[in-house]
């Protein structure tokens, strides 16, 4: 299973400074070390600041195994801001998957102005995972586009957004959506096998 702090600019969600994320990375080596048969990949959920870039130095990405980008401020922008905001997200290759792309709370807040063609385009040309956030207020990506990122060849993940234990089986309104917009276990990243997902990740970091 993969661990995904918030990272630093989430001051609101204790977000993890550098200092702080190195300390996990001990921590995850030791478990790793010690625990038969489970791995634990070492991940972070990146804020996707203002212009688009993450919210760390290269240096730090690249000690990470996986890197979901995700927004959660400044979501008053136009669509073409908010667009290429994502899109310049997705275009850092230490971006693995976009994360909640709208940022909508259901009955909450509105959904982020975007282009979803052209954000699901951008993930297939650079292969970064779609997410479907499956915490009931998220359900983001909506059901409706995961269609096209289908047929566009896009691999879809199914996060339960959880931030304590309890919360991990939101991961069923997740796979709920994921039913609904006929989403197959070869295109969903967690449904592989620990080798392909290690395979894969390997390859996106090279």
């Amino acid at each position: 299973f993969g661990i995904s702090d918030h990272s630093k600019s989430a001051f609101y969600a204790n977000g993890l400074d550098e200092e702080r994320v190195a300390k996990q990375h001990i921590e995850i080596d030791k478990l790793n070390a010690s625990l038969g048969g489970i791995k634990i990949f070492k991940g972070i959920e990146s804020d996707i600041l203002n212009d688009g870039a993450l919210d760390y130095a290269d240096d730090v990405l690249k000690t990470f195994d996986f890197i979901v980008a995700s927004i959660h401020s400044n979501l008053k922008m136009n669509e073409e801001k908010a667009t290429q905001r994502l899109i310049t997200a997705i275009e850092n290759p230490h971006t693995t998957m976009l994360g909640h792309p709208t940022g909508r709370l259901l009955l909450k807040r509105e959904g982020y102005p975007i282009d979803h063609k052209k954000v699901i385009d951008a993930c297939a040309a650079h292969n970064v995972i779609i997410e479907i956030n499956a915490h009931p207020w998220r359900l983001d990506m909506d059901w409706r586009h995961i269609g096209y990122a289908l047929d566009k060849g896009c691999i879809i993940s199914i996060n339960p957004d959880a931030h304590e234990k309890a919360g991990l089986s939101d991961v069923h309104f997740g796979i709920c959506v994921a039913r609904k917009a006929g989403l197959c276990k070869e295109q969903t990243f967690n449904a592989w096998s620990l080798e392909k997902v290690s395979a894969w990740l390997q390859s996106k970091r090279k």
